[in-house]
């Protein structure tokens, strides 16, 4: 049986489950609470790395500010198409003002950016709020 690392979004801890059958509840072996849960997670430098590096789903993140106009109106459409994609994509946010040290490693000019990972490599990325239909189309084209 084939099986992909799923990353807590909870404590961090990486699970291993079915890559091959549908999963209908996943915990995290560690802390118990659900790995599918598809609220976007707000990640700093030490925990980017662990969720970037260590799933094996692509991780899309929205690198925002709390000042940005575009980025607010964005927000409630980012969290709504995590909801689409449980175990198979993990949405999560960095404030770019708080980790100025990320935002410059991947040389985030304006805001929302968001940049799909896969396994650890950025693959794809767009400048500007998305509406929510687009954005679940974006992240499909890279599952």
């Amino acid at each position: 049986m084939s099986t992909k690392n799923i990353v807590c979004p909870h404590c961090g801890s990486t699970n291993r489950i079915p890559a091959d059958r549908p999963v209908t509840k996943a915990v995290c072996g560690k802390c118990k609470k659900s790995l599918m849960d598809t609220a976007p997670i707000e990640l700093n430098t030490s925990k980017f790395n662990k969720q970037v590096s260590g799933n094996d789903i692509p991780v899309v993140v929205d690198f925002f500010a709390d000042w940005c106009g575009p980025c607010k109106m964005m927000a409630p459409a980012f969290a709504a198409a995590a909801k689409k994609f449980s175990l198979t994509a993990r949405f999560a946010k960095v404030n770019s003002e708080k980790e100025q040290g990320l935002a410059a490693r991947y040389n985030i000019r304006s805001i929302p950016t968001i940049i799909i990972f896969k396994r650890g490599r950025e693959v794809d990325r767009v400048s500007g709020a998305l509406p929510q239909g687009q954005l679940e189309q974006w992240v499909k084209t890279h599952l």
